[in-house]
């Protein structure tokens, strides 16, 4: 497939990435799974044709979704991660020894097994021995703990798949219970760029349920627009503001995350503040 591009296209805007073999394409029972060899970015995996990552730059959304939101908690022992199938949010959560349990609800069992098969460098935060994997529908199976968790994750798919239920009030309802007292809760939340209404969205639903709610940009040069959100709540901790710093031996192993870059993340551009209220 030398010289052929892969576009995604959606909501007025694509994103074309050139190929060079296609290595996977499958059918799940919930979504197409596919995975490329790019020339220049590594693999590319894309869920019913939305660029889910690639090689070059996933360290980027791996390390916010799990770094930021564990040091905003400073020390949480049981973890969830709703979604999240490529592995690579376990992967950087795996780096704390301080975690307890390490659960994952994922969905679609071929996710986790397409990335085992293609994409081992993040799939192998499943090899953990504290992770527990359950195939399931998080917005479901998070009702199933009651103040169980001191961190839950949301990195699901975009809001018209399989990740609908998660974009919901009465999801982070749901979250809101699940929590032990001092928990805290990151969501996967979009581009302001690109979803406006949907940010607006998930910022309304969470400040439904929680005291603390803010959103984090994470810069991601191979998603739409280059940017995607993290929303971050709690009843107790702020997001901006980190409960501990990073270990040095850790700060040398990673490649977008550090002290610096939480609070300077939370810093808006006046449109994203009139989008948040």
């Amino acid at each position: 497939m030398s010289g052929q591009w892969v576009t995604e296209v959606g909501n007025g805007y694509g994103q074309t990435i050139e190929v060079t073999r296609q290595l996977c394409s499958r059918q799940s029972k919930f979504q197409k799974i596919d995975v490329y060899e790019t020339r220049k970015l590594g693999k590319l995996l894309l869920l019913d044709g939305i660029i889910q990552l690639t090689s070059y730059d996933e360290f980027a959304y791996q390390e916010m979704m799990a770094h930021l939101p564990y040091y905003v908690h400073g020390d949480p022992e049981r973890v969830l991660v709703i979604g999240g199938g490529d592995g690579g949010v376990l992967r950087e959560l795996a780096r704390h020894p301080e975690i307890a349990e390490l659960d994952i609800c994922e969905i679609d069992a071929e996710v986790i097994r397409t990335a085992k098969e293609f994409l081992p460098e993040m799939a192998c935060g499943f090899s953990d021995s504290r992770v527990r994997v359950n195939i399931a529908d998080g917005s479901v199976f998070i009702k199933e703990k009651p103040e169980y968790y001191d961190l839950v994750i949301v990195d699901s798919t975009d809001p018209g798949g399989p990740g609908a239920p998660l974009f919901t009030a009465e999801f982070y309802a749901s979250l809101k219970k699940a929590l032990r007292p001092g928990g805290v809760v990151a969501t996967q939340a979009e581009s302001p760029w690109l979803l406006p209404d949907v940010v607006k969205q998930l910022a309304g639903a969470a400040r439904a349920n929680f005291k603390y709610v803010d959103y984090a940009a994470i810069s991601v040069p191979t998603y739409p627009t280059g940017m995607i959100g993290c929303c971050v709540a709690s009843d107790d901790k702020v997001p901006a503001v980190q409960s501990r710093r990073v270990a040095a031996d850790l700060a040398a192993e990673l490649r977008y995350y550090n002290d610096e870059i939480h609070g300077a993340a939370f810093a808006k551009p006046q449109f994203v503040k009139g989008l948040l209220g």
